[in-house]
């Protein structure tokens, strides 16, 4: 009887939330179409734009939480961005949104103004010094140091409670558009002495730079969780019982016996994998990956949350497992001798490939004896290199070249393509990716039968092997797994459908059936229209219907959450998706004019954005920056360090890691061509 009291006064709680939240709808463009009911709007900084996680919890934890709490109650979610931080608990005042989910502390001034959740989790203040700056002692006054930071953000308090201490201590606020990496850099660079960020986050952010180090603690511990507006109980109470049962419940699960155990308690099951195009990598602000996505949904069938840890190289995602530093490898590792011997068991296969020899495409290679004197580069860790052996012992004339353990097998091929190095070996779906986007490789022959690929986990961690074999069996070649696999591997092209528009030009002067429309978003947003139709044909020929491959629609190719975040819900109606791609064109204009970049430049670099995400543009600033290239002009100096984020050495260094480098780079040419061409157009 209790149970059924508490299940029905949970459904209660239900229905009182959906009464209040219901006819809620986001405050959006007039133009937008939304429309839909019981919308819970979750306000969060656009600033806080997605980075790449490396290790502990993933930037998006709180709107993945929020997403279990929305399916458990039977919500919509809409995500609302605002522009700085300081504007977040005003929107919620406002009645812009329902509930702030943005890593807020909990704070005795905010506690007066808004509802506060039962705590998601709780950070500690740390000082952050560059790397080269001399450790300031636990006695050592700050008095004379500068310390820099957002003005809204609770660090604000911290800050003021040291130069209560220190009086000397120089507190500087910067522009709120900074964002926490521009921060660093300017404290990596000795324009200032400090900053304070929150432990998790600094750990993140310690994995790959390494100009910063932390300090000393500034703070003792601060919960952090959702703000809900005074008034509105029925929701706080659903948070808070959602909270309890699903985040906080586990931590007292009794004796922990097996690894499995262990994931439960901590509520958490730990992927590790690399970042690379065929794995994890982020793409407009959204993480993507095929291996990622697996271990979403193996997370979700298990109601867990994911954390996703890069290994450093290639040889250490099998030291990460036996180390005991992830649970899960989802590397496409192929199950060997050797790695048995490790300590590694390998589930059922989740994917099966053939090898195969990597030329140039105009090398004339059909077998084995064919490799004469030729030479072979692959990683000494992978299984290709057993592979190798087996091709010099019916050739022993092959040499076998080693390449750095942090290469990836693309980059490898690539490498093969523009003659760095001679020949590899690589697995037919990887070699497909380097072809789908021009490198001039082929696959000389295959090498051997097809081989099976699966999940490593540590030997004796049986229970967490079966929930894996559980789920494959469960999945692989299911509707979910083939339209994952096709996403990544079979549908990488851009989009091919193109619509002529000779005979209308020469009839019209149009170029496209929307130039009106483009001229007249164009005007309002001060745009180039020309540009902007050279830009529209680059990313959908014209075709206001087109999808990509990530989920990109309409006439500009606009992500749904980018989509959203413009106020549009319906790009693929011509109107809605011209007004949502230029008005994002002008939302990127506006965060890079924090950067002093040269006003001819301008244009090129927010087209970049566009194209790569503002986050590895950014990337790209910062490492022209260190190479001692110009950080202010985009043709042949930031597109240069842009190409140099594909390779592992530098785009482990980098906020939001791996890109490829060349679609910016062609794209921003690719426009500017077009471009050039419709100007010369009577």
């Amino acid at each position: 009887m209790p149970t059924l009291i508490r299940k029905m006064s949970l459904r209660l709680l239900q229905l009182i939330t959906l009464l209040l939240v219901s006819g809620y709808v986001v405050g959006a463009d007039n133009e937008s179409d939304s429309s839909s009911k019981n919308v819970l709007r979750i306000l969060t900084w656009s600033g806080s734009e997605n980075y790449l996680p490396r290790v502990g919890k993933s930037g998006n934890i709180e709107l993945a939480y929020l997403e279990q709490f929305a399916e458990l109650n039977q919500f919509d979610l809409e995500t609302i961005y605002v522009d700085k931080r300081s504007q977040l608990i005003p929107s919620l005042q406002q009645g812009i949104g329902d509930l702030i989910a943005s890593n807020l502390t909990v704070t005795d001034h905010r506690a007066k103004i808004v509802d506060f959740s039962n705590a998601i989790g709780q950070v500690t203040e740390f000082l952050v010094q560059s790397s080269t700056a001399e450790p300031i002692q636990k006695n050592q006054a700050l008095n004379g140091l500068t310390l820099a930071l957002h003005y809204s953000t609770s660090f604000n308090i911290t800050a003021r409670g040291l130069k209560n201490s220190y009086p000397d201590l120089n507190i500087v606020y910067v522009d709120e558009r900074m964002s926490n990496e521009s921060l660093l850099d300017a404290v990596a660079d000795g324009r200032y002495d400090l900053t304070i960020l929150d432990d998790n986050t600094l750990k993140n952010m310690l994995r790959y730079r390494k100009d910063i180090k932390k300090s000393l603690q500034a703070n003792s511990k601060k919960d952090v969780a959702w703000a809900i507006r005074p008034g509105n109980g029925g929701l706080l109470q659903l948070l808070d019982l959602f909270i309890d049962q699903q985040i906080n419940s586990k931590k007292n699960t009794a004796d922990v016996i097996t690894a499995w155990d262990r994931i439960i308690k901590r509520n958490k099951v730990r992927f590790v994998m690399r970042n690379n195009i065929s794995s994890y990598y982020i793409r407009h602000g959204q993480l993507m990956g095929f291996n990622y996505d697996i271990a979403r949904s193996f997370a979700r069938e298990h109601k867990l949350q994911y954390e996703i840890v890069v290994a450093p190289d290639n040889s250490e995602l099998v030291d990460y497992i036996l180390e005991d530093k992830a649970d899960i490898a989802l590397a496409f590792l192929t199950p060997t001798e050797y790695r048995i011997k490790q300590g590694i068991d390998f589930t059922r296969p989740y994917h099966h490939t053939d090898e195969v020899l990597v030329s140039r495409s105009k090398d004339d290679i059909s077998n084995v004896q064919h490799l004469s004197g030729r030479s072979i580069a692959i990683r000494n860790s992978s299984a290709y290199w057993s592979t190798l052996n087996k091709l010099r012992e019916k050739n022993p004339s092959i040499t076998m070249t080693a390449v750095d353990e942090d290469i990836e097998t693309e980059e490898i091929i690539e490498a093969v393509g523009n003659g760095k190095y001679d020949l590899t070996i690589a697995d037919r779906h990887i070699l497909k990716l380097e072809q789908d986007i021009g490198i001039d490789v082929k696959a000389a022959f295959t090498i051997g039968d097809k081989k099976t690929q699966g999940w490593a986990v540590k030997q004796g961690n049986d229970i967490l092997l079966d929930k894996a074999n559980q789920y494959l069996k469960k999945y692989y070649k299911g509707l979910f797994y083939n339209v994952t696999y096709n996403k990544y591997f079979r549908n990488l092209r851009r989009i091919k459908d193109h619509h002529s528009t000779s005979d209308q030009s020469k009839k019209s002067g149009n170029i496209s059936p929307y130039d009106g429309l483009v001229k007249k978003y164009a005007e309002r947003y001060n745009f180039d229209s020309k540009l902007l139709i050279s830009q529209m044909y680059q990313e959908s020929h014209f075709k206001a219907t087109a999808t990509s491959f990530a989920g990109a629609k309409g006439l500009f190719q606009l992500m749904p959450a980018t989509a959203k975040q413009m106020g549009f819900n319906n790009v693929t109606h011509p109107e809605s998706g011209i007004h949502a791609g230029i008005k994002y064109m002008d939302w990127l204009r506006e965060r890079l004019s924090y950067y002093d970049i040269d006003e001819d430049q301008k244009i090129w670099f927010n087209v970049a954005a566009y194209n790569a995400g503002f986050g590895h543009l950014s990337d790209a600033i910062s490492l022209a920056r260190k190479k001692g290239w110009r950080d202010d002009q985009w043709f042949g100096e930031v597109e240069k360090a842009m190409l140099l984020l594909s390779q592992q050495k530098y785009a482990r260094q980098a906020r939001f890691g791996f890109v490829r480098g060349s679609e910016p780079v062609n794209y921003v040419r690719s426009v500017r061509h077009r471009y050039q061409a419709y100007k010369s157009m009577n």
